[in-house]
């Protein structure tokens, strides 16, 4: 199999577990302020949806026929 075979399969398995955990929160910080002894951080707050795990299966399928395909 070749590169892009494993590209495809890390896709798959990163996009079933999207699925299986029905999303991922996470949060990023953003806007660090620092004055002195005081320092301002705002926090943002998302969630990668399980469509987004789906849509990743997808591409990883036809990556991994992709890459079976220039093996033989």
């Amino acid at each position: 199999m070749k590169v892009l075979g494993w590209i495809g399969v890390l896709l798959i398995v990163g996009g079933i577990i999207v699925v299986a955990m029905r999303g991922i929160p996470y949060t990023k910080s953003r806007n660090e302020v620092e004055v002195g002894p005081l320092k301002v951080t705002a926090q943002e707050r998302g969630m990668v949806t399980p469509v987004v795990g789906v849509a990743a299966i997808v591409v990883g399928a036809v990556l991994v026929f992709a890459g079976r395909k220039q093996s033989v």
